[in-house]
């Protein structure tokens, strides 16, 4: 019987009795994502890195960034262009996967749960961007829109950035 009560109480005690908080990373304060580390703290199999199969998918995903900065180009100059077309032939969802995953190889496994995160962010944006740019005919898109398009342009070129950082 005073098992069972010191277990009550106990439990008791670590469910109603306040403890310390884990924030989110706002700003310069809170604690940042246990999966993503510093690109300086990576550690990159330099044999991997120089073959010719990565290096092939860096290029490519250089390649990729120029294409997100282009797309902007395009949409500050006319902010009614449809630039769906391009986000699918330029950024094919199953190349730019596969070639994101191809340098993904070339880094450890706790690197790689950082780089994973940052690959299924690029993705997401990706498909947001896509759905953002469909419109209905002869309807103009609102600031709004064009706003979110372009914060969808800015971010998916900070993370291709970001990830190319992990691989110089």
């Amino acid at each position: 019987m005073g098992f069972i009560q010191q277990t009550i109480a106990s439990m008791t005690a670590f469910t109603l009795l306040p403890s310390n908080a884990n924030a989110a990373k706002y700003g310069g304060f809170g604690a940042g994502s246990p999966e993503v580390i510093d690109p300086k703290a990576a550690i990159v199999d330099r044999d991997t890195l120089n073959s010719e199969s990565v290096q092939k998918a860096l290029q490519s995903i250089k390649e990729y960034q120029e294409t997100v900065k282009q797309l902007k180009s395009t949409l500050q100059s006319d902010d009614q262009a449809d630039i769906g077309p391009a986000i699918r032939q330029k950024l094919d969802f199953v190349k730019l996967r596969v070639d994101l995953n191809t340098l993904n190889s070339a880094f450890d496994e706790d690197t790689q749960r950082g780089t994973d995160r940052l690959i299924r962010l690029t993705l997401q944006d990706i498909t947001e961007l896509d759905s953002a740019n469909k419109q209905k005919p002869n309807v103009p898109r609102s600031e709004k829109r064009i706003a979110i398009m372009i914060g969808k342009l800015d971010k998916l070129s900070k993370s291709f950035s970001d990830y190319i950082k992990f691989a110089v």
